[in-house]
C-alpha cells in the first residue's frame, strides 16, 4: 500500500492522495435497501402492522367483542343503523372484521416476539456450550434436539395443549421452549468454526477465562445468524399459532385472533367470503413480509455472500 500511494504521489505530484471512506452502518443498510424496493416495502408494511397494533385500541372503529346479530354477515361497505361504516364487513355475530383484525394483530406479533426471545436465548445458550465445550456435554444437547426433531412440531403443539388446556400463556411457552432447536444447531455450527481461531487462542494465552471469551469474543460474532434464524422463526410462530388457534388450542375464542377468526367463520364461507378472506390475507401478507426481510438480511449480514456479489 505504502509503494502504491508512492507512485499515485509520483504521478500526481499536486494532488492529495485520500482513501475512500467507508460508509456507515445506517448508509450501508439505506443503499442496500434503496437496492431491493421490495424489502424496503416489506419493512414499512411490517412498521405499519407495529403501529397498528400498538394502537388498536384508538383506531379500531368498533368494538371487536360488540355482537349485533342483526348485522351478521353484512358485506365490506355495510353502514349500520347508526352510521357506522363496516369496511371489511361483519362476521357470523355481526362483529366488526376490521377492528377484530387491529386486535388480532397484537397477538400474532406478541406470540412472535415473545417466542423468538424464549427459544432465541435458550438455544443460543446451549449451542454456545455445546459447541465450546463439545465433548459429553455437546452430545447430550445435540442427542436431545435430534429427539425432538423426530416428532412433527404441530403434533407436538397439540399433544402438549391436549394435556394443559388452551391459552395465551401456554400457547407462547410452549412455542417458545420447544423452538430452541434451530437456534442451538446454529449457535452451535458458528462456535465449532470460531473457537480455534487465532483470537480465541491469543485470549486463552493471556489467561482470559472461558466465560470471558464466551461472552467477549463468540457471542459477537454469532449475532449475524441468529438474528436471521429469528426473523423467520418469528413467521413461523405466527402461523403456528394461527394453526392452533384455528383448531381451538389456541387462545380462548373471546380473544380476537387471525386463526380463531379463519376457524368461526369457516362454516360460513359459501354465504360469505369476506369473514375468512381477511384474516387469511392478513396472515399472508405478514408472513411474507417477514420472510421477504428475513432474507435480505441474510445476505445482508452474511460477509461471504457481500464478497461474491462485489467480486
Amino acid at each position: 500500500m505504502d509503494e502504491q500511494t508512492t507512485v499515485q504521489k509520483e504521478r500526481f505530484p499536486g494532488e492529495a492522495w485520500t482513501l475512500p471512506e467507508r460508509p456507515s452502518l445506517a448508509q450501508s443498510v439505506w443503499m442496500s435497501l434503496r437496492r431491493s424496493p421490495i424489502v424496503l416495502i416489506a419493512i414499512v408494511a411490517l412498521v405499519f402492522l407495529v403501529l397498528v397494533a400498538l394502537t388498536a385500541s384508538i383506531l379500531a372503529p368498533f368494538d371487536p367483542e360488540a355482537i349485533t346479530l342483526l348485522d351478521r354477515l353484512k358485506p365490506p361497505g355495510f353502514i349500520d343503523q347508526e352510521g357506522g361504516v363496516h369496511y371489511l364487513g361483519t362476521d357470523h355475530l355481526g362483529r366488526d372484521i376490521l377492528s377484530r383484525l387491529m386486535y388480532g394483530s397484537r397477538i400474532s406479533l406478541l406470540v412472535g416476539a415473545t417466542t423468538v426471545l424464549i427459544g432465541g436465548t435458550l438455544g443460543m445458550l446451549l449451542g454456545v456450550l455445546s459447541g465450546y465445550y463439545g465433548g459429553r456435554l455437546d452430545d447430550v444437547i445435540m442427542r436431545l434436539a435430534e429427539i425432538q426433531l423426530a416428532f412433527p412440531s404441530i403434533l407436538l403443539y397439540i399433544a402438549v395443549l391436549a394435556v394443559l388446556g388452551p391459552g395465551l400463556g401456554k400457547v407462547i411457552a410452549i412455542l417458545g421452549i420447544t423452538g430452541w432447536v434451530t437456534y442451538s444447531r446454529v449457535s452451535r455450527g458458528e462456535v465449532l468454526s470460531i473457537r480455534e481461531r487465532e483470537y480465541i487462542a491469543s485470549a486463552r494465552a493471556v489467561g482470559s477465562s472461558n466465560t470471558r471469551i464466551m461472552v467477549r469474543h463468540i457471542l459477537p460474532n454469532i449475532v449475524a445468524p441468529f438474528i436471521v434464524v429469528a426473523s423467520f422463526a418469528v413467521a413461523n410462530a405466527i402461523i403456528a399459532e394461527a394453526s392452533l388457534s384455528f383448531l381451538g388450542l389456541g387462545v380462548p375464542p373471546s380473544v380476537p385472533t387471525w386463526g380463531a377468526m379463519l376457524a368461526q367463520s369457516r362454516d360460513y364461507l359459501r354465504d360469505a367470503w369476506w369473514p375468512v378472506t381477511f384474516p387469511g390475507l392478513a396472515i399472508m401478507f405478514t408472513v411474507l413480509a417477514i420472510n421477504v426481510v428475513g432474507d435480505w438480511l441474510r445476505d445482508y449480514l452474511d460477509p461471504r455472500l457481500k464478497t461474491e456479489g462485489t467480486g
